[in-house]
Parts: C-alpha cells; structure tokens; sequence
C-alpha cells in the first residue's frame, strides 16, 4: 500500500485514533497532537507470535529514540473473542515491560481506518503526519531502524535487541508447520488419533467444536498435533474455569529438558487466563515430533496452534 522511504510514495496522512475504545499508558491521543513528531504504530493482539517475537525490537525503539521525538503507539486489535478483555491488555503490556501508549481498539475502528489487515504491523508516521514506510510481520528490523533515523534526522549505532523465552527469535531453518486453527471458521476438520500425520492435529475425549475454538465438555480429552519446528505453543483459556490443570507429553514421554516456558519438566501445567502458552521447546535435535497436551478438567477452550 505504502511505498518505502528511498522510492516515490503516495502522501498518505496518518488516520484519526478517535475509535479507540480505552487508552493504557496514556490519555487519548490524536494526530493532530503528534504534529512535528515522528510516530510508530504497531498493530498487535496478545497471543500472536510474531509479534511476541517483534515486540524485543519496538521496545528498544521506543526507549532508544524518545529523546529524539519518536512516539510508538501500539494498537490492540482483538483476533479472538477473548481478547476484548481489557484487563488480558493490560496484563500483557505489564508483561511485556510496554511503557508508551496503547490503545484498545476492539470496534476495529482503527484498523479499518488504516486499512490494516496483519498482526503486527508497523506504520512509520512523519512529523507532518504522512506515513512513510510500513511493514507487515517479522523482519527487516536494521532497515526499519534506519528509516526511524531518517525521519528523524540521526544517525547512529543500531539499538540491540534480543528475544528470550517466547520472544525468541524462530528456528526458521526446522520450522516447517504453519499456524493452524481449530475453530470451524478457519480451520479443518481433525484427524483420526490413531493416523496422525506431520502437521495435522487429532482431539480425544468429548469436546465441541466451535466457530473459533474447541471446548472440552469432560475432564480427561485432549489434543495431539505431529510437528515439527523446534517451538510449540498454543493459544489456550480456561474460560470461566480460574485454574485447569493439564499434562504434555512429546513422542508420549514427558518433555524433560524441552519443556516450554509454561509447563515443567514433568509436562505439568495450569491453564488460567487466555493467551499464548509455550509448551515445548527442544533442546536436542530439532524433527518431526507429535505433542499431546491432556486437560484434567472441563472447560478448556483452544483455540490455534503456532510453532517457532
């Protein structure tokens, strides 16, 4: 839509913030007010990956180039149902250690007036509020730095930036499974337990099947996925349930050393509030294994499965 800093553009003025529904970190803020600043808007929702993993890089930004007169403004834009609860907002931005301002646009008000379609996305805003530059996903972040220097007016030494934990970068060389979805509205129908193949997943127990997510209706059903990347997580929620416990397995042992952030050794886990949760992470050779995450209690809710 936007052409880069370097090449001929369309002049394209910043769109109003006024559909925002709640602002964190900050009053409401306007275009009109950031006049003569250079502003970065990043489109996010809390259980995406890729922006989990971009998010080391707006942060260093943001602290890096204040001074100077750059402005980062996250906009959370809700993918799932759950994601409207402004308190899971401003949970992960305590998390993630956001300090500039957020705004909660779950109307999609300002989305829509972007004509944005991507978690995240980027838009590079000059101080007469013409938008210069974009991005949609991970990457291109010392191209992205140096266009922040060009609108403002320095050049120095790039900012470092490293992701750890769920923010770590991917194994992009042995991530071979995509995002999959387990909602009818966008994903497939699951296969059998018994003939999983790489890349497919497989539902035991008593479970329901709805427009975004699956639903456990009994205690002991769980979920299989045969992957293969070096990280798996999934996006998972208790729904009104406070606390579930549920068990991982790999290749039907407990993950050991390769445990994700969120369970221990053992495989054991507590599933609270909604939002991305990493369950394994391998430490050893990274190749095809299958995942099984059992839920000891009814009422778990899942909803995607993203690898790393």
């Amino acid at each position: 839509m936007f052409d880069r800093l370097h090449r001929p553009f369309e002049r394209l003025h910043m769109p109003a913030l006024g559909g925002a529904t709640g602002w964190l970190n900050s009053e409401p803020l306007s275009p009109d007010g950031l006049r003569d600043q250079v502003v970065l808007v990043n489109f996010w929702t809390l259980t995406c990956i890729n922006w989990l993993r971009q998010e080391p890089y707006v942060r260093a930004w943001s602290r890096a180039y204040h001074g100077d007169g750059l402005v980062v403004i996250g906009v959370h834009t809700p993918e799932f149902s759950f994601e409207h609860e402004i308190e899971l907002v401003r949970a992960a931005t305590k998390e993630r250690g956001i300090g500039y301002p957020v705004a909660a646009d779950n109307d999609y008000a300002v989305w829509t007036a972007f004509d944005n379609h991507y978690w995240p996305a980027l838009y590079f805003v000059d101080g007469e509020g013409i938008i210069r530059d974009h991005h949609f996903g991970e990457g291109r972040y010392e191209e992205l730095e140096r266009s922040i220097q060009r609108l403002l007016g320095v050049e120095r030494e790039l900012v470092s930036a490293e992701g750890v934990g769920v923010e770590a970068e991917a194994d992009w060389e042995d991530l071979s499974t995509p995002e999959t979805y387990l909602g009818y509205g966008r994903g497939g129908s699951p296969a059998s337990p018994d003939e999983l193949s790489v890349n497919n997943w497989a539902l035991s127990g008593e479970w329901t099947i709805g427009q975004e997510n699956v639903v456990l209706d009994q205690a002991g059903g769980s979920i299989a996925f045969r992957f293969h990347a070096r990280d798996a997580h999934a996006v998972l929620s208790g729904g009104a349930e406070t606390a579930i416990p549920f068990r991982v397995l790999v290749d039907g042992e407990a993950p050991g050393a390769s445990h994700g952030v969120d369970v221990d050794e053992d495989g054991n886990g507590t599933l609270g509030a909604g939002r991305m949760y990493q369950l394994v992470r391998q430490l050893d050779e990274v190749r095809e294994r299958t995942l099984e995450i059992a839920f000891l209690e009814r009422g778990a809710e899942a909803y995607s499965f993203t690898f790393g």
